[in-house]
């Protein structure tokens, strides 16, 4: 099969457990380093995916490389080859369906439970839980697009997911490991410390607290949602899981927004 495409933007934002999740199923994929100087490819047919995961700009800067990332994701949309979004990459995915990206009402940073909606779509990603103790750490927020279903949302940011057939735009991190969140406060202590006191912004010795644990059950959620992502890849086959339903009549998923 071909590779799957993984944008990364930050080195302490990488791929983290997907990476050891594609490791562990044998899947092909091929990191793009944009921090630290590789161009996000052109097209998307040389990919049986595309995932994109978080970075520090916003999808709103109008950075040359996130122009190029999003007409990626508007070829892969073309081509109904599955996209992944990990928080930006959840907010570029929304903006090439047409959706807005704008700032949160509050940053939301560090452990925070999301509930899981009705829509049978959120069942197929998400599980049978309810309610799921998510990793965040973001300022903007999405527009759930057009013609896709929420999936997950927050007490602090109503938009935590959208799904659209095999296309999924998460608000959050899924990816992250404990080596990783460690990492990334402490390079980013300064943001925690500036916050300091917001009711949506956990302190460094909250978001550490039990971090094994909370890691580990995160990571159970992200081995269902990954798999079920790789159902909608063609060549992934997995007997107990069912392939996202196309829309009715062959058309594909761009033609089901235009209506």
């Amino acid at each position: 099969m071909k590779p799957i495409a993984i944008c990364r933007h930050e080195a302490i934002q990488g791929p983290g457990y997907l990476q050891a999740f594609l490791e562990k199923h044998a899947i092909p994929y091929r990191v793009f380093a944009i921090d630290a100087g590789d161009t996000p490819p052109r097209c998307a047919a040389e990919f049986s995916g595309v995932v994109v995961l978080g970075s520090n700009a916003g999808v709103n800067d109008g950075l040359a490389w996130i122009k190029r990332e999003e007409a990626l994701l508007k070829d892969a949309l073309r081509l109904e080859r599955p996209i992944l979004g990990h928080c930006f990459g959840g907010q570029l995915l929304s903006k090439s369906l047409g959706g807005q990206v704008r700032r949160n009402t509050v940053p939301q940073i560090g452990w925070g439970k999301v509930l899981v909606t009705k829509f049978d779509e959120s069942r197929h990603w998400m599980g049978e839980k309810r309610e799921l103790d998510m990793f965040h750490w973001h300022f903007d927020t999405f527009e759930v697009p057009r013609g896709a279903k929420r999936t997950l949302f927050g007490y602090y940011c109503m938009n935590k997911g959208f799904a659209l057939g095999p296309h999924l735009g998460l608000q959050s991190h899924l990816e992250v490991t404990a080596q990783s969140i460690r990492q990334w406060c402490a390079e980013d202590r300064q943001v925690l410390q500036q916050w300091q006191g917001q009711s949506s912004v956990q302190s460094e010795a909250q978001i550490l607290h039990h971090l094994d644990e909370k890691v580990a059950a995160l990571h159970q959620t992200a081995d269902h949602v990954y798999e079920q992502w790789l159902c909608g890849i063609s060549g992934v086959l997995h007997a107990h899981f069912r392939q996202p339903k196309r829309p009715h009549g062959g058309e594909g998923w761009l033609e089901v927004l235009k209506r």
